[in-house]
């Protein structure tokens, strides 16, 4: 990195080559694409074309001002290799330049100005703006961060601006509408592996996500075994992924989770609690949390409780856990000099309505300490502006939602995979919660469809569209190939049923299929058929091209019994349409193949889920209700039922 006195010489430099450059070539200026504004997400909060693609020369000048880090810088080089350049100056002169910083170094602003780039009155927290602009045979491109994390979300912008050989000539003003944006890996059964939790890190730097909670229900040191130290070996993988959050701009949350057994009057508990805490906080840890859900606060855990808080109850519990929270705040966080205000999840998560225990929490808990919600159930249908907004009435404060999807841990989620979009959240969110945490699958690498479209929202809520997110996660996990983008859809698609705790749904299950099934019922020979015909070869091949298209291995492992499923159900549909195709001339080679596509049918329904992989196990679930239904009832439809 340049000292600033040499930075800006150098880029006064760059600029005034730049500028003889274009003078001196008015009409290589003007050849060339104007550029189109490409997808973006998170969508920027402001986008606009600025002229023709930026040419990606062999050399590139690198200027590196303030607020860069390794992992920004990393990133910036990486893009523009994969764009074409080849050698990468920081102390030279090339027909492209890109200066990375802080907005508020003279050399970072300069330059955003010089290549056509705003400035906002406002410099929200992880807020960034980008300019490029074309010069000649190269041009200028600025990224220019509100701070650190701005700066490095302006690299992750910059990353998606990368054509073959060129930049998108683009100004962008960007910042999130929310503070807290990502996961909380809160299901039961069986947990991420520590190479699923590195992986999801460094996935969320990508999508801009800043949060990740740590409190998987088996890890005993959180839970049963709170009050007892980590192993060695223990504290050494959680350091770990604190590193590598820390790396992708993530804030790694501990959340432990004392209600089981927590006596809440006895000194000796808070102090394990804080120690707890402390120990994590010398390997890094800088945001703490404490999970009272799923407990039962009619019983006391200790007879002091009782003596020191009375009979058990709503009002007595909520006064014992303000007070243990309101100690771990005020005794031990405000003691330190970098933590951030304590979390917690209360009893009572899943409703907006009033009560002793939300009255006592209301009154009397430290007004720093962030409370989570997860909406009117503990499995919402939808949750909206309203919802949000009383809960904050009850809590005292603005709520942050901990969102129960695309969880698979609850009985109606049984042999599915949840890979609809994120959907049914009030775009307007944004000004009645703090944040916003999806609690994942048991699998990881497919939770990333539902948490790329939850990261997306919390960014920029009011110009969230579902199902254009949920296109670019089948293209972000397919790494841009098209046909692995395809067939992830098809695949996505017979996984789109989200179940709640109640009979229906909140997301139905193959909207897609079911539509091109619907026109098939009403005229089953044709161009509808045509078109199943070719949503059978899909479905029947889909699976091969996620395997061989999907970088990402655990993608493929994880959703083994599924993919083999589809592929089994995409023959099975197959042979049912070449069952109604002969119907009419050929009413033997109708009937086998209807035969055929029952056989397929029911080996495809025998699959199970892998052993210990997931909660509950059960049968796999492809398109159930729907593909199943309509290879039972086409034999029907022409007259062979």
């Amino acid at each position: 990195m340049f000292p600033r006195s040499s930075r800006t010489a150098a880029l006064v430099a760059l600029l005034s080559a730049l500028a003889l450059s274009a003078s001196g070539t008015a009409v290589a200026a003007e050849e060339g694409p104007v550029s189109t504004v490409p997808i973006v997400t998170p969508t920027p909060q402001q986008i606009t074309p600025n002229g023709r693609d930026v040419r990606v020369p062999r050399e590139v000048a690198l200027v590196l001002g303030a607020e860069v880090d390794q992992s920004t810088e990393d990133l910036v080089r990486r893009t523009l290799r994969q764009a074409g350049a080849h050698d990468i100056r920081v102390d030279g002169r090339a027909e492209l330049t890109v200066v990375v910083g802080a907005i508020d170094d003279p050399v970072v602003a300069d330059a955003l100005a010089d290549a056509g780039g705003e400035r906002p009155d406002e410099l929200v927290p992880e807020g960034y703006s980008l300019a490029g602009a074309a010069r000649g045979r190269g041009g200028l491109v600025a990224l220019a961060g509100n701070d650190g994390d701005g700066v490095y979300y302006a690299a992750q912008t910059f990353r998606q601006l990368a054509r073959d050989g060129a930049l998108a000539a683009v100004s962008v003003v960007d910042h999130p509408v929310m503070a807290l944006r990502g996961s909380i890996e809160g299901f039961y059964g069986a947990p991420w592996s520590h190479a699923d939790r590195l992986d999801q890190l460094a996935f969320y730097g990508d999508v801009k996500a800043n949060t990740y909670v740590y409190t998987p229900k088996d890890d005993l040191y959180l839970r049963e075994r709170w009050r007892e130290p980590y192993p060695a070996e223990d504290l050494d993988e959680l350091e770990e992924l604190v590193t590598e959050a820390t790396t992708h701009h993530v804030q790694f949350t501990y959340a432990v989770s004392p209600g089981l057994s927590i006596c809440y009057s006895d000194p000796a508990d808070l102090q394990s609690l804080t120690d707890k805490l402390d120990s994590l906080y010398q390997r890094g840890v800088r945001s703490f949390y404490v999970a009272f859900d799923d407990i039962d606060y009619t019983e006391w855990n200790c007879a002091g409780d009782r003596e020191h808080y009375g009979e058990p109850g709503q009002a007595a519990a909520g006064r014992a856990q303000a007070e243990l929270l309101n100690a771990v705040q005020r005794g031990y966080l405000d003691t330190l000099p970098d933590a951030n205000p304590l979390q917690m999840v209360p009893t009572e998560y899943s409703d907006v309505e009033d009560s002793p225990y939300k009255t006592v929490l209301r009154e009397t808990l430290d007004e720093r300490i962030v409370i989570q919600w997860t909406g009117t159930d503990v499995v919402p249908s939808s949750i909206t502006v309203e919802d949000a907004e009383r809960a904050a009435q009850v809590w005292g404060r603005k709520v942050y939602l901990w969102d129960n999807y695309p969880v698979n841990d609850f009985g109606q989620t049984a042999g599915r995979l949840l890979l609809a979009p994120y959907d049914k959240r009030d775009a307007e969110l944004d000004s009645a919660l703090s944040g916003i945490v999806l609690n994942p699958m048991n699998q990881a690498a497919p939770s990333k469809v539902a948490l790329f479209g939850g990261a997306s929202f919390a960014w920029n809520s009011r110009d969230y569209d579902a199902d254009t997110t949920w296109r670019a996660a089948a293209d972000y996990l397919a790494d841009g190939d098209p046909d692995t983008a395809r067939a992830l859809l098809a695949f996505f698609d017979t996984s789109h049923l989200a179940p709640t705790f109640g009979e229906v749904p909140w997301q139905p299950q193959s909207p897609a299929l079911q539509a091109e099934i619907d026109a098939v019922r009403d005229q089953p020979h044709g161009e509808p058929l045509d078109r199943l015909r070719e949503r059978a070869r899909l479905l029947a091949t889909a699976s091969e091209q996620i395997r061989a298209g999907v970088d990402d291995p655990a993608f493929a492992a994880q959703t083994r019994p599924w993919l083999d499923a589809l592929t089994l159900w995409g023959g099975a549909l197959e042979s049912t349409i070449d069952g109604i195709d002969r119907a009419e001339d050929d009413p033997a080679g109708a009937d086998r193949a209807f035969a055929h596509a029952a056989e397929l049918a029911r080996e495809a329904a025998a699959i199970q889920t892998i052993p210990g992989t997931t909660r509950p196990q059960g049968p796999i679930k492809i398109a159930d209700g729907v593909l199943d239904v309509f290879i039972a009832d086409a034999p029907g439809l022409v007259g062979r039922g």
